[in-house]
């Protein structure tokens, strides 16, 4: 038994995997004794490929196998149809775009806009804290991230993107370069500088996201040649590049998610650790809990910069990933109470 104090990851941990830590380095490698056995005791080899052939097997069978994909892309299209609608017949049901809003008359304001106006501005102006507080509350209730893959419109088109993306690289046409996920960090920062410095929103221009809402809304412009060009670079030579290495509405809802009841958990128990989870996965390292002895607890929530898209949940085999709200199920969360108090014991993690 390791006599170590165990450290309990909390908002410092949350904060520093989503500006670019991985799993493997924050973590000290102690986990529950009850977890090590569940390991031990898990299928191996030959037994293993056989139960993921009968898993899959089922896959096929089953109806309805993207059932939360299906529902998002729904979500998504109605959201920002009902901004068009409410526009073509003068409707005082959603106006504005997706940047600031009026929902029913009342002020909603997208979180990472808000600060890059109040930035700009360097006042504070009422409808802003309204519009900011009422989305706020809203993605901590639904979770943070979830804003991306529900209701950005960009990142529905480049879903497409990284299919194709996928299908060249089967045939080596192409080739992923992925980058430090740190970039991410830098690029938000630099923003946030150029707002307060010039006194203009400089992201609110090239943002795919107003860019799209508003050529929706209000009719396409010349600007969308910046969205192509940015596809372009998702297909040609960066799998997700906008969404996983620059874009910082990602990262300001991100920090929502740190707080959000809404979270997707991962069970240990019949996970075979194939991988399929990872594979679809936009933001892959949420998922690291899912590699052989990396999982502290029974139960894990994936990290706040997990955009609840429901992709792993669809294709897990062994249905080991589920959506939860914090506070209804009893399953423990690594970013409150990782692991039992006694009865850890420290291993090594896998690496591979």
């Amino acid at each position: 038994m390791s006599d170590k104090k165990q450290k309990k990851p909390g908002f410092f941990y949350c904060v520093g995997l989503m500006l670019g830590k991985s799993v493997s380095k924050t973590l000290k490698n102690d986990i529950s004794e009850r977890v090590i056995q569940i390991y031990e005791n898990k299928p191996k080899g030959a037994e293993v490929i056989k139960l993921l052939k009968a898993e899959k097997a089922k896959e096929k069978n089953r109806k309805n196998k993207n059932k939360w994909r299906n529902r998002r892309w729904g979500t998504l299209l109605f959201i920002n149809l009902l901004f068009v609608v409410s526009y073509f017949f003068d409707m005082s049901v959603l106006e504005g775009a997706l940047t600031a809003s009026r929902f029913m008359g009342f002020h909603m304001a997208d979180l990472n806009s808000a600060l890059q106006i109040t930035l700009a501005s360097k006042m504070i102006l009422i409808n802003l804290v309204i519009g900011f507080v009422t989305v706020l509350i809203m993605w901590i209730i639904f979770g943070g991230r979830t804003f991306c893959s529900w209701v950005c419109p960009y990142h529905l088109i480049a879903e497409f993107a990284e299919f194709i993306h996928l299908k060249l690289a089967q045939k080596g046409i192409v080739s992923d370069h992925a980058f430090n996920r740190k970039v991410r960090t830098v690029f938000y920062i630099v923003f946030l500088l150029l707002a307060f410095l010039t006194g203009y929103t400089v992201f609110e221009v090239i943002s795919p996201t107003g860019i799209l809402s508003r050529a929706l809304i209000y009719g396409p412009t010349f600007v969308l040649l910046w969205v192509v060009f940015l596809l372009m670079i998702e297909i040609l030579y960066s799998r997700r590049m906008w969404c996983r290495y620059v874009c910082p509405i990602g990262l300001t809802y991100g920090f929502v998610g740190i707080f959000s009841i809404f979270r997707v958990n991962y069970n240990i128990n019949d996970c075979l650790h194939e991988g399929d989870c990872r594979k679809v996965c936009l933001v892959p390292h949420v998922l690291e809990w899912t590699i052989k002895n990396r999982s502290f607890n029974e139960n894990q929530e994936l990290g706040p910069d997990c955009t609840r898209c429901g992709a792993c949940v669809d294709i897990c085999p062994t249905n080991s990933l589920t959506f939860k709200f914090k506070g209804i199920s009893r399953e423990k969360y690594p970013c409150n109470d990782p692991e039992p108090k006694n009865n850890k014991q420290k291993i090594k993690v896998d690496k591979k």
